[in-house]
């Protein structure tokens, strides 16, 4: 089944806004793309062809302040996923109420396809072709999915030489040395478990006795397992993307992380009361907590009703479906919503943003603490909407965010 993910990104803001009665004006507006920018990118490969790859970069809105947004490599990057992840990261920022829009941007290719030199110089001219979009005051990129620290400090590098200064705030993510912010690889997954706790506090459900499965085991998905290992929950299943392996006694997950590190691949791994598992057998697996910490749409019509959890936290982007979400809501599954659960990312990207402009940094105790008052605070406004509103909190977290942008786009008024 074909999902496009921009139109299923914008059926959850129609949902808020009808419950909401939100003006229509702003509503046509808040669901289209400010602007969008397709580039092509020749690279001389290591072995003398030419290769050119297709790349995107999307402002979704910039009403409340400047884009934010992650850079993607991955067969899969489409035009539509970008528009969709942007528009996601606007009502992420507003949600936080970070004074930041929503972008995102990525090139269509296999980095393990690719030498470390093409994968600079494929960087590089990138960065190169987009560089009218983006600035400190414009649109700061971010690491996403196949890229990371070394990649933004390309682009940082690439940047700063045309403008003929460093400028560190063009991009987030980069190494400390650099400009990075301490605690920014782990803030997605440390934000997860902050908001976690928090949720079991109010259902009075004891975290330590929880069973958890997790898709994913990158960036996200191995600093969640690994924290939730130390605070004593039972991790009985995690996957990639060729597959994962499942223990109804609990993973080690220090094992597992060290076990990939060395190349190999989850299912392959042989432990004491292990098998193999797909990600669709670990998605219906029943458990206390599930985490789908993997790539869009993964949850959907066709599979919701097998979904036997408690809790789904989401800490992919639009993991799943507004036809599913429908489903698990009849199931009484309490879902904490993308914009809210990974978006401890995004705030500690802030927070990196505004260290380098400052030209002060943080220690990490400022860094987690802060980073935590903003998703407890945030979860508590959600709850108490979705409870006044008998809604899920999807739609409260959706509908306050728009609210926000609504009321921006209210206030500015149009050009010319």
């Amino acid at each position: 089944m074909i999902i496009n993910p921009y139109e299923s990104a914008k059926k959850k803001i129609d949902i808020a806004a009808e419950l909401i009665n939100l003006n229509p004006n702003s509503l046509e507006y808040l669901k289209k793309t400010e602007r969008a920018l397709i580039v092509s990118i020749p690279l001389m490969m290591d072995d003398g062809s030419l290769e050119i790859f297709e790349g995107f970069r999307v402002h979704h809105s910039t009403l409340r302040g400047p884009g934010k947004g992650g850079i993607r490599y991955s067969p899969f990057v489409t035009l539509d996923m970008m528009k969709a992840l942007a528009l996601l990261m606007t009502f992420k920022t507003a949600l936080l109420g970070l004074p930041l829009g929503g972008s995102k941007g990525g090139i269509r290719v296999d980095t393990k396809k690719l030498s470390n030199k093409e994968l600079e110089t494929l960087t590089r001219r990138y960065t190169m072709e987009i560089i009218n979009m983006i600035g400190p005051d414009k649109d700061i990129a971010a690491p996403d999915m196949y890229t990371d620290s070394r990649t933004m400090a390309w682009m940082m590098d690439t940047y700063s030489m045309q403008k003929g200064r460093t400028i560190t705030g063009v991009v987030t993510g980069k190494p400390i040395e650099i400009g990075g912010s301490i605690g920014r690889d782990e803030a997605p997954g440390t934000g997860m478990i902050y908001l976690l706790q928090h949720l079991c506090q109010k259902l009075n459900y004891n975290l330590d006795k929880m069973s958890v499965v997790i898709q994913g085991f990158g960036k996200v998905g191995s600093v969640v397992a690994k924290q939730l290992c130390n605070n004593s929950c039972n991790v009985i299943a995690i996957s990639e993307e060729e597959g994962g392996i499942y223990s109804p006694d609990g993973l080690d997950i220090d094992t597992l992380i060290k076990w990939k590190k060395q190349g190999n691949l989850l299912k392959e791994y042989e432990g004491k009361n292990t098998s193999p598992i797909t990600n669709d057998e670990l998605l219906s697996t029943k458990c206390d907590v599930l985490i789908p910490a993997a790539v869009e749409n993964q949850i959907y019509s066709r599979n919701a009703d097998k979904i036997d959890c408690k809790i789904l936290l989401e800490g992919a982007n639009s993991p799943t479906t507004s036809q599913a979400d429908k489903i698990l809501e009849e199931k009484e599954i309490v879902v904490v919503p993308d914009i809210l659960a990974n978006s401890g990312g995004i705030c500690v990207s802030y927070f990196e943003y505004i260290q380098d402009l400052q030209s002060y940094f943080w220690k990490l105790d400022r860094v987690n603490s802060e980073m935590k008052t903003i998703l407890i605070n945030t979860f508590e406004d959600i709850y108490k909407f979705s409870k006044k509103r008998d809604t899920s909190l999807r739609t409260a977290a959706y509908a306050i965010s728009t609210n926000r942008l609504a009321k921006a786009h209210e206030l500015r008024g149009l050009f010319p």
